[in-house]
């Protein structure tokens, strides 16, 4: 298929988010946020797919990523600021709300908007990462692993490992995703494994073994897994992240205080009263929603939650996109009434 959608920019002085938009200009907005270390592209299945419906579909470079800005300083990668790239978006495309969409960190940010600018936000629903109201933290992470796959004598910090590893070494993370960058992008985006549900992920293990693959420099030569991406997906998200750096994008874990301290400065704890639906990853091993607690925040934070089970791993939207569509247009025409393109 050639390429259905726009490019557009929005600049302010503080920043500047490339976009794809698809479908009518008029049309009800949904705007698609991605996470690491994807781009506006990673939403490909599900722009042309609304579209269609009659949505105005947009999907944003994320700060650090593509054609937006990449900001020198760690601090700078905090949902405090990321989320205000969002309302200047908004404010750019001459909306006053709209549905968000988030996946992997992409899903924070939507959280963070649901809690400080619900005012912005006609509902919103997220893939894999669910809400906790604390603040998308290490401190409120770890206590939430299912011990019975993490024993803490063996994995105290659970699938989380990898978080601290960003924190102890964070010029070693980036200089081994650096490294090969065509290598490290075939080794990331893998399909999910049902035989992996109950077991101990790859994340667990990352300081143990001296960082990301083994502590191997590089990341190691697997063939490409055209479940999740095409050769030509493939290529995009190569040449944009070799033109980056993983800087940027690495700097997303580096905020943890700093984002539980955001969070707790939310209107009304932090409890959410717009629609929400919340995809789980059935083969998720890392935002493991299944079978631990992970969740249960989210449920006691909601007023109105819809869930679903999506037989994917964490590349959800492009692993499992006719799933995720569905589970989509179902909620936003059962529960969004009010969005549904007229």
């Amino acid at each position: 298929m050639d390429q259905p959608w726009r490019e557009g920019v929005v600049r302010t002085a503080r920043h500047t988010s490339f976009y794809l938009d698809c479908g009518p200009a008029d049309g009800p907005l949904l705007i698609f946020l991605h996470g690491w270390p994807e781009l506006s592209i990673s939403w490909r299945h599900q722009l042309p797919c609304f579209a269609a419906m009659g949505f105005r579909c947009i999907a944003p470079d994320m700060r650090g990523y593509g054609r937006s800005s990449v900001h020198p300083a760690p601090a700078d990668y905090a949902l405090e600021p990321i989320a205000a790239d969002m309302v200047e978006l908004l404010a750019g495309l001459g909306r006053e709300r709209a549905v968000w969409i988030g996946h992997d960190w992409g899903s924070p940010v939507v959280w963070s908007l649901a809690a400080h600018h619900p005012h912005r936000c006609l509902a919103v629903a997220n893939l894999c990462v669910p809400y906790l109201p604390a603040g998308f933290a290490l401190p409120n992470l770890v206590p939430l692993v299912d011990r019975r796959t993490y024993p803490a004598a063996e994995y105290p910090a659970g699938q989380w490992d990898y978080q601290f590893f960003y924190e102890e070494n964070p010029a070693r993370a980036r200089t081994v995703f650096e490294a090969d960058v065509d290598a490290t992008v075939r080794a990331l985006f893998r399909r999910g494994n049902p035989a992996a549900r109950g077991k101990p992920g790859r994340t667990a293990t990352i300081r143990r073994d001296g960082g990301w693959f083994g502590g191997a420099d590089r990341a190691p030569d697997v063939p490409l897994d055209e479940a999740v991406l095409t050769p030509a997906d493939h290529s995009r998200y190569v040449a944009a992240l070799s033109r980056t750096g993983f800087a940027g994008p690495d700097s997303w874990y580096l905020n943890h205080a700093a984002n539980a301290a955001y969070a707790a400065r939310a209107p009304d704890g932090g409890r959410l009263a717009v629609p929400v639906l919340f995809l789980h990853g059935a083969y998720d091993t890392t935002c493991e929603t299944m079978d631990s607690d992970l969740a249960r925040p989210m449920r006691q934070a909601c007023a109105d939650l819809t869930e679903a089970v999506v037989p994917s791993g964490h590349w959800m939207a492009q692993e499992r996109p006719a799933a995720v569509n569905a589970a989509l247009a179902r909620w936003l025409a059962q529960r969004v009434p009010t969005a549904w393109p007229g």
